[in-house]
């Protein structure tokens, strides 16, 4: 059974990279909003309106980014991402609202993308990744700790 999982996991490896992904950033407000459906996989409760005021108020920011990964035209996962500075750390890349379309979950496609921004954050001389996960997405939790992300604390927030 060992070998049948290796040569499974073998070839699913080789599909993968035999498949054209392309990696993008995403920057004009048109091409944001078009991802609306991909998102509302990770927030269904998001209204679009409050998507595209506060996809709007995002590009503002100079240091928020978005990339995505593309399988032809099609957008099929997309991370935010936030280059900064906090005390306890120094310079970091924080991954923000990422989502991969339900359809290409666990086929090696967010590795891809989680090795892209390890990239860019190498690139800026980040010293570390820092994200947030909502608590029920147990799915995720277990992608990031893969990844070699240690869960930290709690993120906490006060509606006002």
């Amino acid at each position: 059974i060992v070998v049948c999982i290796f040569f499974f996991h073998i070839r699913l490896s080789y599909l993968i990279l035999s498949m054209e992904f392309s990696l993008k950033e995403i920057h004009d407000l048109e091409s944001r909003l078009d991802l609306f459906p991909l998102y509302s996989q990770l927030n269904p409760a998001l209204k679009f309106e409050w998507y595209k005021e506060r996809t709007e108020c995002l590009m503002q920011e100079p240091n928020y980014h978005l990339l995505g990964i593309f399988h032809g035209n099609t957008c099929i996962g997309m991370s935010g991402y936030w280059i900064s500075h906090k005390l306890y750390c120094g310079k970091y890349l924080e991954p923000d609202n990422v989502v991969m379309d339900s359809q290409w979950r666990g086929k090696g496609v967010g590795h891809i993308l989680q090795q892209e921004l390890e990239r860019i954050a190498q690139q800026n001389q980040c010293r570390v990744m820092m994200l947030d996960a909502y608590l029920e997405n147990l799915d995720g939790h277990r992608f990031y700790e893969s990844k070699g992300y240690e869960k930290k604390g709690f993120h906490f927030i006060k509606k006002l």
